[in-house]
């Protein structure tokens, strides 16, 4: 499939800002499963600074802009061809070790009621793609899909506590019990297509992948209840929503409110 995509995040500020700096992981994965037809990023009025590809395989790019300034501007425009590899992350090339992705974050740090989960979803299942399919499974129907019912700052636990959330909440759930279980796992941005039989969600999207043995890292789509097809889009990855955020930034100055504003299309081009 040939995904373009249009994406346009704004930081308004109520006073003038001494200025702004960004750091962007924006730029799609390379591995067997998409490759980039043309892809462009900007920050409107801003400094490319360096770019470099981390430990996990992804691109990251610094901009800066001079102030004073009341907005900054992210722009992202391209278009990506991609092939369904049922959710492995094949080809792509990293140096961070899988187990590095055992070791808890706040948003995921595993309760009482996530540990009964993850050990109820698994107690039948010995084969480790199969006990990652039920973990998945387990936190669909755990949590539903609610928009606007959590925050950004919302751990696992709570989410699960209230049986409701986002994209966001799924991924870090997921991540949660595939830990409780043994197997390490990792929070996923990107975007994601739905044509016109799609069910809600994002177009700007999260989900985890697991490292299973064998197959390497295979993503899981909690919110969905799949595994990432070639509708999606993968950008990049971290322990939590924070460490995978396809924008970091800091505005420099004092005594103005920031609003935020953010526009995702993603269509699907002509074959």
């Amino acid at each position: 499939m040939i995904l373009t995509v249009r994406h346009a995040t704004r930081y308004l500020y109520s006073a003038p800002m001494r200025g702004a700096v960004q750091s962007l992981r924006l730029f799609p994965s390379r591995f067997e499963g998409q490759s980039v037809r043309h892809w462009h990023v900007e920050v409107e009025g801003g400094i490319r600074g360096a770019s470099f590809v981390d430990g996990a395989g992804d691109r990251i790019e610094g901009w800066s802009v001079r102030g004073p300034l009341n907005e900054v501007c992210v722009r992202v425009e391209g278009e990506v061809e991609t092939h369904d590899l049922s959710g492995v992350l094949r080809g792509h090339r990293e140096a961070v070790p899988a187990a590095a992705y055992l070791r808890p974050t706040p948003a995921t740090q595993p309760d009482a009621a996530l540990t009964a989960l993850a050990e109820a979803a698994v107690a039948d299942a010995k084969e480790p793609l199969a006990r990652a399919h039920c973990l998945s499974l387990a936190v669909t129907e755990a949590i539903a899909y609610r928009p606007g019912a959590t925050h950004a700052h919302t751990t696992a636990a709570e989410s699960l506590g209230l049986g409701e959330g986002v994209c966001q909440d799924h991924a870090h759930a997921l991540i949660a019990v595939a830990n409780i279980t043994g197997m390490p796992a990792r929070y996923v941005s990107g975007y994601l297509f739905s044509d016109a039989q799609g069910v809600a969600h994002e177009a700007a999207h999260a989900w985890a992948e697991i490292w299973l043995d064998g197959l390497g890292w295979v993503g899981f789509d909690a919110a969905n209840a799949c595994c990432p097809d070639d509708r999606y889009i993968r950008l990049g990855s971290g322990r939590n929503a924070q460490e995978a955020a396809p924008i970091r930034g800091l505005a420099l100055g004092q005594g103005s409110a920031e609003k935020l504003e953010v526009e995702v299309a993603v269509g699907a081009a002509q074959q």
